[in-house]
Parts: C-alpha cells; structure tokens; sequence
C-alpha cells in the first residue's frame, strides 16, 4: 500500500521520483506532501506548520518580508509546476496552502491554540471558499489563479483569527 497519490501525476504522467528531484516540483508539492493519497491540500498546510515555527523566530519584519516572497515565488512556481505536469491547478501543488497559512498566522501572536486555530480556519477557508474566493479559483488561470483563492483563504482565516485573539477567546 502505498502513501503516494498515484504512480503517475497529471497530464504528462510524472513519476513521484520525478517530482522529489526537480527543485520547482519539489517545492510546489510541498517538499513531497502534495504526494499524499489522501487531503494532498491539508498535508500541504501540515508541511506548512514548521516552515512557520521557523520564520515566526525571525521577528515581523522578516516574517513579513519572507511570506511576501514565498507568495510571490508562488506564483511563478505553481505555473511553472502547472505546465511541467500539463494541468492546471493540480491537487497535489500546495505550495499555495504552505503561503496561505503563512498569511493565515502573519500578524497573530504565536502560541500553540493560535497555530492550531489558524490551521482549522486555513482549511475551512480553502475547502469551503466562500465568495469572492471560489468565483477566483474558477475565473483565474496560471500560477496567480492556484495562488490567489489560497492568498484570500488565508487573509479570511487570519482576519478571523485576529478577531478571536483580540476578544480573548484564544491566548
């Protein structure tokens, strides 16, 4: 049994091997987490969580300046990715959830409720998309259009999120 998705991914068929060793591929999955047969997009976000522990040691400023640019690189990555599997908007291309939780926790104090919140908003946001962000995920081609209804996605989450933190209802 495997964990892997499939043996193959999208249009042009490529191998999980292919994926783990082309450096845009391997990045776009979310260092090999959009492999997974099941939820590649929650996985994804998974692959998320230490990137954050991370950047969220290195003070707002950087961490802003970091998730910008993760987001930015984003875009071109996940085309770049989109035209090397021949598919649009693959499942298993999540590098668009590891900058939307990024966005989700950019401006929340850390603690471990907060991560954890911010991940189950993240996800609630993405799969539900409620409006404008599901008329994008169907509108918008290209790298921006995998990137965008995850960018918005995590602006509702951490906007939530902040609202929560400001009330008290979570440290």
């Amino acid at each position: 049994m495997s964990i892997f998705l499939n043996t193959q991914y999208g249009k042009n068929k490529l191998t999980a091997k292919q994926i783990m060793t082309d450096p845009v591929l391997f990045l776009a999955f979310g260092f090999g987490s959009g492999l997974a047969k099941k939820a590649p997009g929650t996985c994804g976000t998974v692959a998320a969580i230490p990137v954050y522990l991370l950047l969220v040691l290195t003070g707002l400023p950087l961490y802003s300046l970091l998730t910008i640019i993760i987001t930015l690189v984003g875009i071109w990555l996940c085309g770049q990715a989109a035209d090397k599997l021949g598919e649009h908007d693959f499942g298993g291309i999540v590098w668009d959830e590891v900058a939307g939780y990024l966005i989700t926790m950019w401006l929340v104090p850390f603690s471990w409720q907060t991560a954890l919140a911010g991940f189950v908003l993240f996800r609630l946001f993405d799969i539900v998309k409620p409006w404008p962000i599901k008329w994008l995920d169907q509108h918008v081609q290209g790298g921006f259009g995998i990137m965008i209804d995850d960018v918005l996605a995590g602006i509702f989450a951490g906007g939530v999120l902040l609202l929560v933190v400001h009330w008290g209802w979570l440290s």
